[in-house]
């Protein structure tokens, strides 16, 4: 590049302000316009532009307003007759129907309509258009993807005291609509404006609840009765047992009485498959289990004391804190108790303490769920502490036979899956939801997703095990999506979980029998010198000295 002009300055000039002042206008250049550069150009008719007004940002934010969706219907129930027909007199309607089908009209219309719909059900009947030939192989070559989750709705507690959601219940008929109890377990949690209300949700209508059941105590559970699906079962924080029919409103159809019914919350209360439909039992921390009728709720027709010593007194009784009944054994009920014992119990026994079947314990703290599998009836899953165990009952008053790593905050809630056998859920105290599948990781889950800020207390799995429940401590309930691959049931997936059940079955009965037979020879050294008596200080010492021997050899490792 040349240089054409070359400007020039002293050193003394610079940084010299510089100083303006007016002057009158002048032409430096002049150029008349040359008519004959227009042949070169086209011109450009019409000519767009754009003109912006509100100034440009770079960062805009907008908080917009929830939008308030209302779903509205016109129930059609007859219409169409003449004026002079009255379509409740059947004596009319039908003078007038057989005036129709005397009419040619009537005859041409319906042979002719009568000829094409002939022709499409032949049609439908020929071919299944959803007919998959190909099923199997498409099964084969599908790919193993990763575990996840999404988060699809959100219901939230529309009180502004916000309460707990205690416990979850899916509605019977295809799992439309989801029952919610709201309930303060907060020691003397006396705050102003609490609502005692409790509510049941369409998923379709999440912003407003469908139904409010408004009890005379806050719900700590709710459950459908899936024989009536318009019955609803509560029980109560006072301690009261009530039931609702969704189909007349929220308020109670009836309630036990105070006095008799349980002196505690009633943290469990299931429906009973009977023939009417009608009776249930409850469980709470007063130490009783009551079995109901609900049409006559003025005293309960049974009482059990969860007295494990089998000497019914309610004085040594232990507090029920979750209850499980599957239908599958109709006779047999699960209840997890505050002092973290899993108790076993057979209604149909003669003597009450005869109906304490076995007895189960390896938590620390209390069990807050018990559950039994849905495809294996004689084990069930248990959650208490920092871990989650599975049981079964072929092993009488042993340890569980599976469990869980120990995690660092409690975990409060599980359930299965319905779909897969060895799948299962659990809740924790840091508001993070863990996805197992013991089938093929059992050091970690498969899943951990974090759902919430807020302890997650309650979780509950729609039927088709795609669709997962997980209520709050603030009242929040997220239904979140798991990936297909935890919801599906694979080839020999059912035979491959019984085996393992079975196989840490037998290993934990050898090892219940190893510690009986060292039990035993302990007992005969005892009984063959029974002179020589330990002295306690002696003992101590020797205790004292392998400790630190133990640590000093650490030490040294390290």
């Amino acid at each position: 590049m040349e240089i054409k002009f070359e400007y020039m300055r002293k050193r003394s000039e610079f940084g010299r302000p510089c100083s303006f002042s007016d002057q009158l206008a002048e032409v430096t250049v002049d150029i008349p316009p040359d008519p004959s550069l227009a042949d070169d150009f086209i011109p450009q008719d019409p000519v767009d532009f754009a003109v912006q007004e509100g100034p440009v940002m770079a960062v805009h934010e907008v908080n917009t307003e929830r939008v308030q969706v209302s779903i509205q219907g016109v129930n059609h129930v007859e219409g169409g007759w003449p004026q002079h027909v009255d379509p409740k007199n059947s004596e009319l309607t039908t003078r007038y129907r057989e005036e129709v089908e005397r009419e040619e009209v009537y005859t041409r219309s319906v042979q002719r309509l009568g000829s094409l719909v002939e022709h499409y059900i032949r049609q439908n009947n020929a071919i299944d258009i959803y007919e998959e030939y190909f099923e199997e192989e498409e099964e084969e070559e599908e790919e193993e993807e990763h575990p996840s989750a999404k988060t699809i709705n959100v219901v939230r507690d529309p009180n502004t005291t916000k309460r707990m959601a205690t416990h979850l219940s899916w509605h019977p008929d295809g799992n439309r609509a989801v029952a919610v109890a709201y309930c303060s377990l907060d020691f003397q949690d006396s705050r102003k404006d609490m609502s005692f209300d409790s509510y049941i949700w369409d998923l379709e209508k999440p912003y407003t609840p469908e139904l409010t059941l408004k009890p005379s105590s806050p719900v700590v559970t709710l459950e459908y009765n899936s024989k009536d699906w318009h019955h609803v079962l509560g029980g109560c924080y006072n301690g009261q047992i009530v039931y609702w029919d969704t189909r007349k409103g929220g308020l109670p159809m009836e309630m036990t009485p105070v006095e008799l019914s349980h002196r505690d919350p009633v943290y469990g209360a299931c429906w009973l498959p009977s023939r009417t439909g009608t009776e249930c039992f409850s469980g709470s921390t007063d130490g009783q289990v009551l079995w109901w009728d609900i049409r006559k709720m003025s005293q309960p027709s049974e009482k059990l004391i969860l007295d494990i010593t089998r000497e019914d007194q309610l004085s040594k009784a232990l507090g029920a804190i979750s209850l499980d009944f599957a239908s599958s054994m109709p006779t047999k009920f699960l209840v997890g108790t505050e002092q973290g014992t899993i108790i076993s119990c057979n209604r149909d026994a003669k003597t009450p303490p005869e109906k304490i079947a076995n007895i189960f314990s390896g938590h620390i703290g209390a069990v807050y769920r018990v559950t039994r599998s849905p495809f294996f009836p004689k084990v069930f899953l248990s959650v208490g502490d920092w871990t989650a165990r599975i049981w079964t009952e072929e092993l009488m008053d042993s340890s569980s036979i599976m469990e869980t790593k120990y995690h660092t905050p409690y975990l409060l809630d599980t359930c299965w899956s319905p779909v897969k056998p060895a799948v299962f859920f659990t809740a924790r105290s840091d508001g993070t939801l863990d996805v197992w599948d013991f089938l093929f990781h059992q050091k970690e889950p498969s899943l951990s997703l974090k759902v919430s800020n807020d302890p997650l207390l309650s979780l509950s799995s729609q039927d088709n095990g795609r669709i997962i429940g997980c209520g709050t401590r603030q009242g929040t309930v997220s239904l979140l999506e798991i990936s297909p691959g935890l919801c599906t049931l694979r080839k020999n997936e059912k035979t491959l979980t019984s085996t393992m059940f079975e196989r840490e079955a037998r290993r934990e009965k050898v090892l219940q029998d190893k510690h009986r037979e060292r039990l035993l020879r302990e007992q005969e050294r005892a009984r063959a010198r029974p002179e020589e008596q330990e002295d306690p200080q002696e003992v101590f010492k020797q205790a004292q000295a392998d400790f630190f021997s133990i640590i000093k050899a650490e030490r040294q490792r390290r």
